[in-house]
């Protein structure tokens, strides 16, 4: 049996999402991503986070970076990836990512809508009403 390498996350954008273009036009965006957890101390809620180094490659990195802000929720599925670069002193470091396979945008519609388009106030009475049904019975 082969192994499982599958990784779900659900987490707000820590910043929005670096792009870079690699030879050949190869888009790659990354982002961190923090996911919380509570629980109970001594009596008293505490919250965990937990921070987590997200990687998206080629049509899912324009989408990423076109549509994902800082502090925006997400859903992500992905594997784990570990991988070793060089730093400036020359010295060996690893790095362990969840290269992204696709992801879901989590929250309210108005959460992903242009700043530009008119959203209806709180205080405006009615806002929003369509009153196109008027022979509805109830």
């Amino acid at each position: 049996m082969s192994g499982i390498n599958k990784v779900i996350l659900v987490g707000h954008l820590g910043k929005d999402p670096e792009i870079r273009h690699l030879e050949g036009g190869v888009a790659v965006a990354s982002f961190p991503l923090a996911t919380s957890e509570t629980f109970n101390k001594d009596g008293k809620k505490v919250e965990q986070t937990e921070w987590h180094n997200i990687v998206m490659w080629r049509g899912l990195a324009d989408v990423a970076a076109k549509y994902l802000q800082k502090g925006k929720l997400v859903y992500i599925e992905g594997k784990l990836r570990t991988r070793s670069f060089e730093d400036k002193e020359g010295i060996k470091k690893y790095t362990t990512e969840v290269v992204a396979e696709n992801f879901t945008m989590l929250g309210r519609k108005s959460d992903f809508e242009n700043e530009g388009s008119k959203q209806p106030k709180p205080n405006d009475v009615g806002a929003g009403f369509n009153d196109d049904n008027e022979d509805l019975p109830f």
